[in-house]
């Protein structure tokens, strides 16, 4: 059965848009068929680290949600873009980057019941294994609705006092609608301190930590041009990005 998973934070800044790109790279080197949906509509970006040109883009999914297209229309497939060798394939819905676009979600809004039927039937138009929902931070009506058609939540935090208040209320809401599977992701944690931190968070919130992400100075070097994992696949962060997707599908 193919599995919708939403990668979520409560702030923005949080590693969440790069957490969800090298998801979807370990999974599509595993031979999966991989769906990305940015649905950060008010500030899109994962485009950038799956290779797609803004100005390559025919349809995004503002195109979808104001009736122009289907939503197969809107996806773009960059597995060869990305790397041709992948046996898998990796399909990307990208949000829009243009300001009139941008703009005209933030003064009129959109529907709400199309986004759900276009995450629902995304998943057959393109025969996917596994969709990946890159949330737009905190607590809006657009992300309760991808939790709630989720059938895994990762939140996403860094070490620091406002996610961790921020990442509690999260955790409150998404139990509210019963998601069945709620998990955190440490991201950006200081050497030394992951045994610590990852206490801190099981024992405040209760809730299973799916991986701890280091801070990596290789990764940010890299900045964004491209899935970590595709380029370091024997570095130790890869490796952890690999034990993330084993979690978020299990």
């Amino acid at each position: 059965m193919a599995r919708i998973v939403s990668i979520h934070s409560f702030r923005g800044g949080t590693g969440k848009s790069n957490a969800t790109a090298n998801v979807a790279a370990v999974l599509a080197r595993r031979g999966r068929s991989v769906g990305v949906i940015d649905t950060d509509i008010q500030s899109p970006g994962i485009h950038v680290i799956l290779g797609l040109d803004p100005e390559a883009v025919g349809y995004s999914l503002n195109d979808y949600l104001f009736g122009r297209c289907t939503i197969a229309d809107c996806a773009h497939d960059v597995t060869t873009a990305l790397d041709p060798t992948l046996p898998g394939r990796l399909h990307l819905i990208p949000a829009s980057t243009r300001a009139g676009e941008i703009g005209r979600i933030l003064k009129e809004g959109y529907s709400t019941t199309r986004l759900a039927q276009g995450l629902r039937g995304v998943v057959d138009a393109l025969d996917l294994d596994v969709l990946l929902i890159d949330t737009h931070p905190g607590l809006g009506e657009e992300t309760l609705l991808s939790l709630v058609v989720s059938h895994a939540v990762a939140v996403v935090l860094r070490p620091d006092l406002q996610d961790y208040e921020g990442t509690g209320i999260t955790l409150q809401v998404a139990r509210a609608l019963s998601v069945p599977r709620l998990m955190l992701v440490l991201n950006k944690v200081p050497s030394g301190l992951e045994d610590a931190v990852r206490q801190r968070v099981v024992s405040a919130y209760d809730c299973p930590v799916a991986a701890v992400l280091p801070h990596d100075d290789l990764l940010m070097r890299l900045a964004s041009e491209a899935p970590f994992v595709l380029r370091h696949p024997e570095h130790d962060l890869s490796a952890r990005f690999g034990g993330l997707a084993d979690a978020l599908v299990a």
